[in-house]
């Protein structure tokens, strides 16, 4: 391969690359506002300018393409002079909005001003005013002032969503950025413009003086939207999902998410009034009303239950979730199998013809229906349908399932007396259950979903709850986690009382006198992929953090 000498590092690089691509890889940082690894290049913000050797003057990274012998240097005195020139010319007529703008902590002007600027400005006229706080569609706002013109935005609304909504007008000293006339962002994919413009010129309107960034913790997880599975990062503050934003993944999403998994996805997970928040029983079967289920502790709830499926073994029906990981599917076929010698565990899919489109949403709403498949767990069908119909089963053991948002299920349900349902928060079916468990959601557990490219991807929590499985090293802290005192009132967010699924059913089986011998959520999956053909030793390390396709072979190191 060819070679290019950077910063006296002598790197391989693939033909047709430029410099800032190759500097990306090998771990270079060249400052940059227009370019972005996923649009076209503009090259019209001047930072990332190099020197290069033999070059009569100074050439921006992000246009120029790599050659054999090239050698570049990115820390030159002359860099380093027309660098603290652009950002100097930058910071001319920008807002000094910092103290108060949501990008705050996270700005690139903010961060490149510290670490590359002079520190001090010749400009001594005014500012050019613009206008403040624009709607430009119904999720994103806009402050023209705070625009530095690196149409980043606008071309990922012609390249990548294929919508030219967004366009620079006016010349020189007042060119601003505004939508075309009598036109609106309204995109499903609008809200990524967000997180590519490089500083606080378009924000979220669900997300606008929320929090401060460095307050929040951030863990990488998996949206449950869709059987995508865009890989994602949760923001969270006291204990409340406060905006979920991107996360790279370019077999998966690439750098993008779809406005419905932003604002969609983690509504329910903070809902104090929707939320289960304790085991309940009933006392009386035949008492169908909301008030005779009463609440309980966790070992009154695991006793019910016990007493509810003992000699019932075949006139219960099992359903499992597409919605769950693959772990709580696992455990319940597992269950299933070693406790009741029973076969009879199936899924309800979810597919909307609607929600789909050609670019990252899916038809099959669920997020796991492929882990399924992968289980051997089936979908309901016509047998299935017509046991219920009949009364052949007489009890449903539910997970994270609502069963009667199947089209039939005032038909199906009529002869079902008894209904063990772990469940994270209220349903229409519910009110009809014997137990509830209080079931953790995927932002407050560890796990794994598969997705309809057969890839295995990893959850990890980014919410506490009162009994909470720590693996090492997954769990993250914010500022305010660390440091704030029991008298603070940033420390008392909502922790439920919920347990996943896996643990309840382990406990249970237990009870039943069945030992199951994981210990954990990665324990759980070591066990069921050594049960599956092609995907023995996997664990969460090889999942890592950006997944892996079932019957991908490991690699391993040698020393």
């Amino acid at each position: 391969m060819p070679q290019i000498t950077l910063d006296n590092k002598e790197i391989e690089f693939k033909t047709g690359q430029t410099i800032i691509q190759i500097a990306r890889e090998a771990g270079i940082e060249i400052p940059h506002f227009c370019w972005h690894p996923g649009l076209s290049v503009s090259g019209n913000c001047r930072v990332c300018l190099v020197e290069i050797e033999k070059f009569p003057k100074l050439a921006i990274a992000c246009q120029t393409p790599a050659t054999e012998g090239m050698v570049v240097h990115t820390q030159s005195d002359k860099v380093v002079e027309a660098r603290n020139a652009v950002m100097e010319f930058l910071l001319i007529n920008h807002p000094l909005d910092c103290p108060i703008c949501d990008e705050a902590g996270e700005c690139k002007l903010q961060d490149y001003a510290y670490k590359y600027s002079t520190g001090s400005s010749r400009f001594e006229e005014g500012k050019i005013h613009k206008d403040k706080r624009i709607g430009i569609g119904s999720n994103v706002m806009l402050d023209q002032e705070r625009c530095i013109l690196c149409s980043r935005c606008i071309r990922y609304c012609e390249e990548i969503i294929q919508e030219p909504s967004l366009t620079f007008v006016n010349r020189g000293e007042n060119v601003k950025l505004q939508t075309f006339p009598g036109k609106e962002l309204d995109s499903p994919y609008s809200m990524n413009i967000i997180e590519i413009c490089p500083v606080g010129a378009l924000t979220s309107k669900h997300f606008r003086f929320r929090s401060r960034v460095w307050d929040m913790s951030f863990a990488d997880t998996i949206c449950p939207g869709c059987s995508r599975g865009c890989n994602t990062t949760v923001g969270v503050r006291n204990n409340e999902i406060l905006r979920i934003e991107p996360r790279e993944n370019l077999r998966v999403n690439d750098y993008w998410l779809c406005d419905w998994g932003r604002l969609n996805t983690f509504e329910h997970v903070n809902n104090e009034e929707q939320r289960i928040r304790t085991p309940r029983i009933r006392l009386s079967e035949e008492e169908n009303q909301k008030e005779a289920l009463l609440e309980v502790d966790w070992d009154e709830a695991i006793s019910k239950t016990v007493s509810e499926l003992i000699n019932r073994d075949k006139e219960i029906l099992f359903i499992a979730s597409p919605y769950s990981t693959l772990e709580d599917n696992y455990t319940l076929k597992k269950f299933a199998k070693e406790v009741f010698k029973s076969n009879n565990v199936f899924y309800i899919p979810n597919i909307d013809e609607y929600f789909g489109d050609a670019f990252l949403k899916t038809s099959d709403r669920t997020p796991n229906t492929q882990g399924l498949k992968l289980l051997g767990i089936s979908p309901f069908n016509d047998e299935v349908c017509s046991d219920l119909e009949i009364g052949k089963y007489k009890t449903l053991y539910i997970i994270n399932e609502d069963p009667s948002r199947h089209q039939d299920s005032k038909i199906l349900l009529r002869n079902i007396k008894i209904s063990i349902q772990h469940l994270s928060i209220k349903s229409s079916y519910c009110n009809y259950a014997t137990v509830i468990f209080p079931e953790a959601t995927y932002a407050e557990i560890s796990g794994t979903f598969v997705n309809f490219q057969n890839r295995i991807q990893r959850l990890c929590p980014a919410k506490q709850t009162l009994e909470q499985e720590r693996l090492i090293g997954e769990f993250s802290f914010s500022r305010l986690d660390k440091f704030g005192a029991p008298n603070d009132r940033w420390t008392h967010g909502t922790k439920f009382n919920a347990i996943p699924t896996w643990k309840i059913l382990k406990q249970i089986a237990k009870v039943m006198g069945h030992d199951f011998m994981f210990e954990s959520s990665e324990g759980v999956f070591m066990e069921l992929c050594n049960a599956l053909p092609g995907m023995e030793s996997y664990d969460y390390n090889n999942v890592g953090s950006q997944g892996i396709v079932v019957g991908e072979k490991l690699v391993v190191d040698v020393l």
